[in-house]
């Protein structure tokens, strides 16, 4: 059993390297270096149940130390809004009155119309300029937007 050893962690090493090959996310590239010290430990004819423990010790302390050291280095940015996500915060004016009761209203974003709904149930004329806060389903849910009325007052 000795003898065979090093070809079990040469074995493990291939199988760590063709398994993170197909994943690509960083599983299995720590058994990598473990196996390789525990080959080392196979031929220097260190007992088995060391190379073992040494394997499962090293290949813990990797996953440990990389995933505090990356934690660190990457940088998580926020995700950035697409598609329809990328209208919440806009300003739109109302190009059809905004009436919930109606269940009707239409509102121009970003050069589209889109079906509106008043936040907290105001009737919303055309020409107002209002606030997109969310979207449920289709329909944009709006709100007065005071600045902007302040602004074109002024």
């Amino acid at each position: 059993m000795e003898n065979i050893m090093p070809y079990i962690w040469i074995a493990v090493i291939i199988f760590s390297v063709a398994a993170e090959a197909l994943s690509s996310s960083l599983v299995a590239i720590w058994f990598m270096p473990s196996a390789l010290i525990a080959m080392i430990l196979a031929f220097f004819k260190v007992p088995l149940y060391v190379q073992i423990i040494v394997f499962l010790a090293c290949a813990v302390i990797f996953i440990v130390f990389s995933r505090t050291i990356f934690k660190k280095t990457i940088i998580k940015k926020a995700p950035t809004p697409t598609n329809a996500d990328a209208v919440i915060g806009e300003s739109a004016i109302v190009t059809e009155q905004i009436c919930n009761i109606e269940n009707r209203g239409l509102v121009k974003v970003r050069g589209q119309i889109w079906s509106a709904r008043s936040a907290d149930g105001d009737i919303l004329e055309e020409g107002d300029i209002v606030s997109v806060i969310s979207i449920q389903g289709v329909k944009l849910i709006c709100r007065k937007d005071t600045t902007a009325q302040t602004k074109n007052k002024q």
